[in-house]
Order: structure tokens, then sequence, then C-alpha cells
């Protein structure tokens, strides 16, 4: 029995008398093939101000405050002027931004990326799965929910969006809610999936600062992330993160004053009145946040969860409970028939007032989230260490839009019975009041009303908490815990940005414009900064250890395998030894490259 030795190579740069110069596989380096996770990342280390980033943002956050006191009309102005340049020209923008961001979390899920972990290999998750969903949600758009529950669904029934007008009331419900659900399921969560994603990978499973620039490290080099580009990004990210955070405390502001004058506490509703529920809610959220995550945040998280189910549950059984369990399905067959042609509406398909109607809805909402993901992904990616990047994105994405489903199910399908039974919601003063008004049309109003108030008022700090500690982490070079004086800082400057975005809304008798115009223009630099974002992520997974290593393993064992085929008929077993370079030495360290001996057996005669 003879025994025969073929050495098969399979290296980073091919040796010529094999390959004969036809092309090569990627160049690995014996650092990507050899890389382990790091147990502690930078984020864990003193906090320390940057002081460019904390000053440039802060000025500039100052300026705008500062304008807003002395020339709120100005502001005003000028910020109506900007969004309609913005909507004419580059409303296509977000449109086709926000799907792109659907197509690659879903792809890093469902591709060989999936099964890579933000974290080391055998690092189980941080935080259980209740508990994660819960702050995920919370932090994401609970004080949303609360606001447009029953505003948005109603106000696309009574005026249908453009280009779905017509047909039976039972049509328009349909169409108002499948609309409704397009703008807060998929979309909004892939649009936080990308950015936490990156800033977990980055962080627990690259070792580097919690910081969105240290995410474009694949893209642009180490030393422009740290150096002047890196912290134009951060800045950037502090700046989308206060008027995305200050947009959510003025929504809360004004549904929280429309319940109380629902009861009946107070006559109207003025600027004087949102900015003390505002100065009350900044005390409460900053407390909150100086307690950090594990007692504040999740505590308020997992509370805030049980008192929304509480108020599902009350609505559904003393409802139109048979309605409402319709309406899940024609939600969800509406949502997915309409889908493509939501997704492409633009000003240059849907006819008159699509522009304004855009900038009210759709892109508003892409804007919102949009500003909310510096802030909405460094958290999520902060609570997420140790879940697979397909554990990830079927958190973010599936569970809190099969929530969303539910929740205007409920709240937005008795809202459109009670339209069409008689009892005008539509018609009220202001959307923040049509919530309190459905509720006086069940029992214990009072007592419900007084609950969902303080639902608006929680959900509202878990984010703002969330965002100020963010905030403070950016500008404190990517630490975990940044002093308590930062985060108190910048949870101050969130309640101010808020209280000169209402005033500026208020002054032509809206104070919800003022919130939704000046978010949008702040989102949309940001957009372009998540776009770069994603091909810096993709960049980072190709040299995954788990992928570098899976790959040469394939390219390896392939060549092996044909080899053995080819000459010893399939009868053959692989052996790992060093590869010879053309002198007929061993392979040398840092060299990456090995061969396989395949080792045959021939059978005897």
């Amino acid at each position: 029995m003879a025994i025969d030795d073929k050495k098969v190579r399979a290296v980073d740069e091919p040796a010529d008398d094999q390959n004969n110069g036809s092309g090569q596989s990627e160049p690995y380096t014996t650092e990507d093939l050899l890389w382990e996770p790091p147990e502690i990342s930078t984020s864990t280390t003193t906090p320390k101000t940057d002081w460019i980033v904390f000053g440039v943002a802060a000025a500039l956050t100052l300026a705008f405050v500062g304008w807003g006191v002395l020339s709120t009309e100005s502001l005003a102005a000028t910020s109506e002027r900007l969004l309609g340049g913005l909507m004419h020209f580059g409303g296509w923008g977000f449109v086709l931004a926000a799907s792109a961001f659907v197509i690659v979390a879903l792809w890093l899920a469902f591709s060989k990326y999936g099964n890579i972990t933000l974290g080391r290999d055998d690092e189980p998750p941080q935080y259980n799965t209740l508990s994660w969903i819960s702050m995920l949600f919370a932090t994401g758009m609970g004080i949303g929910l609360m606001f447009y529950g029953v505003s948005e669904p109603l106000a696309h029934f009574v005026e249908a969006p453009p280009g779905t007008g017509g047909g039976t009331q039972a049509e328009a419900a349909s169409t108002a809610m499948a609309t409704t659900m397009f703008h807060w399921s998929l979309h909004p969560w892939a649009i936080y999936a990308v950015v936490g994603l990156a800033i977990a990978y980055g962080t627990y499973r690259r070792g580097r600062r919690q910081l969105i620039s240290a995410a474009f490290i694949p893209l642009i080099g180490e030393r422009h992330a740290n150096g002047p580009v890196g912290k134009v990004i951060d800045v950037l990210a502090i700046f989308a993160t206060l008027f995305g955070s200050a947009c959510s405390l003025g929504l809360g502001a004004l549904q929280i004053a429309g319940g109380f004058q629902q009861l009946g506490w107070v006559a109207t509703v003025s600027i004087s009145l949102l900015i003390g529920i505002i100065a009350a809610l900044a005390v409460c959220f900053v407390l909150s946040a100086v307690s950090g995550i594990e007692r504040g945040i999740q505590w308020l998280s997992n509370a805030n969860m049980a008192m929304a189910a509480l108020l599902l549950v009350f609505l559904l059984v003393t409802g139109p409970t048979v309605y409402i369990l319709n309406m899940v399905p024609t939600t969800l067959g509406g949502y997915l028939q309409d889908f493509f042609g939501m997704a492409a509406r633009t000003e240059a398909s849907g006819g008159a007032g699509t522009a304004e109607w855009l900038s009210s809805w759709t892109v508003f909402y892409w804007a919102w989230w949009i500003s909310w993901t510096p802030f909405v992904g460094l958290f999520i990616g902060k609570i997420s260490r140790g879940r697979t990047i397909r554990q990830f994105v079927a958190g973010v994405i599936l569970v809190p839009s099969a929530v969303s489903l539910v929740w205007f199910a409920i709240l937005g399908g008795t809202a459109i019975d009670l339209q069409t039974s008689g009892i005008d919601l539509a018609g009220e003063a202001s959307p923040e009041a049509q919530l309190f008004s459905l509720l006086q049309n069940f029992p214990w109003a009072t007592v419900v009303s007084v609950l969902v108030a303080l639902l608006v008022a929680v959900f509202f700090i878990t984010g703002a908490d969330s965002a100020s500690i963010v905030m403070g982490t950016l500008s404190q070079r990517g630490a975990n815990d940044p002093h308590k004086s930062m985060t108190v800082l910048w949870g101050v400057l969130i309640a101010a940005v808020a209280a000169i975005m209402l005033v500026v809304g208020g002054t032509d008798g809206n104070a919800l414009d003022g919130l939704q115009n000046l978010t949008i223009l702040v989102a949309a630099p940001w957009t372009i900064v998540m776009i770069l974002l994603c091909v810096a992520l993709v960049r980072d997974l190709r040299r995954d250890p788990l992928i570098v290593r899976s790959h040469k393993a394939n390219e390896v064992v392939t060549a092996a395998v044909v080899a053995g085929a080819q000459d010893y008929d399939g009868d053959f077993q692989i052996e790992i030894s060093p590869a010879e370079d053309g002198n007929g030495n061993g392979g040398r360290n840092g060299a990456a490259t090995a061969t396989v001996s395949v080792k045959t057996e021939r059978p005897a005669d």
C-alpha cells in the first residue's frame, strides 16, 4: 500500500507556477485571520471631553436658541423658505434613502453576515429579550405612537393621501391604515437598525469608541476619523440628536397640554403652558438620565410597556372589538399591497398638493427618524451586545413593526369606527386632543386620560434621557458613562430647543409646523452621512474574522478537494502543513500562506 503526497497551494499571493497570473483571492493578513474581539472596548475608558466637538455643537445650539429668542419671526420665515426649496429639489432623496436603508438592513440579516456576533463569538446577550425590546421600543418611537396613534389614521381617513381618493368608507379605512403602517413599520426601524449595527459592531466586535465617527474608520481611515472629518461627523450627530429629541419633547408637551384641556384643567393651550410642561419633563428626564441605564431607563421602559399594554387591552375590550380584530389583517394586507406605490410617492407622481402632503407626513417621518438615528442607533447599539446581526435586525425591525400594527389597529381602528358612527373626532381643534376626545366615549374616561398623560410623559422621559446620555457620550470621546454634568447640560439644551421650536410654530397658530419644519431641515445633511455609514459598515463586515476564516477555509478546502478528486479518484485525506516559498523553505510568520497536503492511499492491486 503506497502513500503519495501532493501539496495544493491556497495562498493570498498565488504562486506563478500554478496560477500563471490568472487572478488571485482577496488579500487577507495574518492579523485578519487571528483577530479576536476584545473583552473590553475603549468606550469603557474614563470620560474625557472633546472640547472641539462639544464646543462647536454647544455654540451652534446656543446660536439657534438666541436666534429664536431675539428674532422668532425671522427664524420662522427662514425655516419655511428653506423647507420649500428642500422639498422641491430634494424630497426624492429622503424617499430613496429610506427605502435603501430597508434593503441594506434586511440584506445584512439574511446574508452570510447575519451570523456575526456583536461582541465575542461566545458572548451571551447583555440584557434579556423582554427588557431589550422594551428599551429599544420605548426609546425608538414611544412618544410618536402616543401622539399619532389616533390622529394619523383619522387624518388619512378623512382626507385621503394623494392619488388614493374615492371608494367606499371601508376602502378609505384600509388606505388610511395602510398609509399609517407604512410610516411606522419597516422604514423607520430599518433606519435605526443600520446606525445601531454600525455602532454596536464597531464598539463590541472591533473594540472602537462609541462614536459615529469611529464607525467610518473602514471608509476614511483612523487618522481622518480621529481628525477634523470625524469631528464634523460627531458634531452633526449631536445636532441631529438635539433637534430630533426636541421635536419629541414638543410633541409630548402638545399632547399633555391637549389632555389638560380636554379634562377641563385649562381653558386654552398657550405657549407658556407648553414651556411649563417642557420644563417639568426636562427635570424628570435629567434625573432619570443621571441614574444610568440599569436603574433609570430600564425600569421606566418596563413600566411603560406595562401601562401601554393596559391601555391597548382596555380599548380592545371596551371598544369595537370585532372591528379592531378585522382591522389587523386588513391593515397588513393593504400595507403589503400598496407598499411599492407608497414607497415611490413623490411630488412628480402624486399630483397637486403632494409636496405639501409629503412634508407633513412621509418626508417629515423619514427626516424625524433620521434625525433620531445618532442617539437611537447609539442607544440600541449600546444595549445589544452579545446578539447576532440576524437577531439584532429581527428584534429591531420585525418586533416593533408587529407592535405598531397592533397599536394602530386598536387606536386607529377605534377612532375610525367612532368617526363613521357620527362622533366627529376629526373636528377637534388639534391632533393632540383627538386621543383624549376618543377616551371620553369609554368608561372611566378621567382615570384613563390621566394614565395616558402619564404614559406620554414617561415615554418621552425614556427617550430624552437616552438622548442626553448619548450626546454626553459623543461629547466625551465615546465614553460609555459620560459625566453627569455633561448629561444634565445636554438635557437642558434639549428643553431650550424644544421651546424655541414650539414658539416658531406658534407664531402662525400651529406649533406642530415649527417642530416638523426644523426637524426636516436638520435631518437633510445627516441623511448623506447615513448613506456613507452603510458603505463603511459593509466594508468593515467583509473583513470580520468569521467571514475571513470562512472564506479562507472554503478557498483552501475547495482547492484540495478538487486536486484530490482529479489525481486520486476521490480517495484522499487532508492535512494542514506550512506552505513553501519559492526557494523551498517553509512558510514565514505573517505571510498568511498555507498549503494542504493531500495524502492518498492507493488501493492494493
